[in-house]
């Protein structure tokens, strides 16, 4: 397929499409609110994804570069939006705990709805922290932020979300 994407087979655009957009429009939800905002980003994501075919050196996995493409979309629409930058850019306190989010549960379905109660700064950080798998080195030099800051987020992301579940978990215990 990739061969012939390469060779603008347009039938083959459209497969690989078809294949990966839904996996390539959940990594935009992460980090995008909006549904419509993220189908957006999501198709500028596929024009880069086309554009720069050639510049994929079959080294790594294709859809992790493609991944990859998504996940600095998403970034670049929230730094036009300018978004998570005032956010960021709040002068935290380094926070030394850290809240463990392994002891819960969660099925995939629930962590969006979950990750769209944070405050952008927050969502951002934790996404490329736990899911992306970055570093805080790499986090902060990402956003334009200090490797304090990026620590923060995260910590203050994951006491948020330890409380959003254990608040959704006690609405259901209530309505049994």
């Amino acid at each position: 397929m990739l061969e012939q994407c390469l060779k603008e087979d347009r039938k083959a655009q459209q497969a690989l499409y078809d294949r990966y957009a839904p996996i390539l429009l959940g990594i935009c939800r992460r980090y995008i609110r909006s549904d419509e905002d993220a189908e957006d980003v999501m198709i500028e994501g596929f024009f880069k994804i086309f554009r720069n075919l050639r510049q994929f050196d079959r080294r790594g996995s294709f859809e992790g570069w493609m991944k990859k493409i998504m996940v600095n979309e998403a970034l670049m629409w929230l730094r036009k939006k300018r978004l998570p930058q005032s956010e960021l850019d709040e002068k935290l306190p380094l926070i030394q705990e850290d809240t463990d989010l392994r002891q819960f549960e969660l099925e995939g379905s629930e962590i969006i709805p979950l990750l769209d109660q944070l405050p952008d700064g927050y969502r951002t950080v934790f996404n490329l922290y736990v899911m992306e798998e970055l570093k805080h080195r790499e986090i902060a030099v990402m956003l334009g932020i200090s490797i304090n800051t990026s620590k923060s987020q995260l910590i203050l992301a994951k006491k948020k979300l330890k409380q959003l579940i254990l608040e959704k978990q006690t609405k259901t215990q209530n309505k049994s």
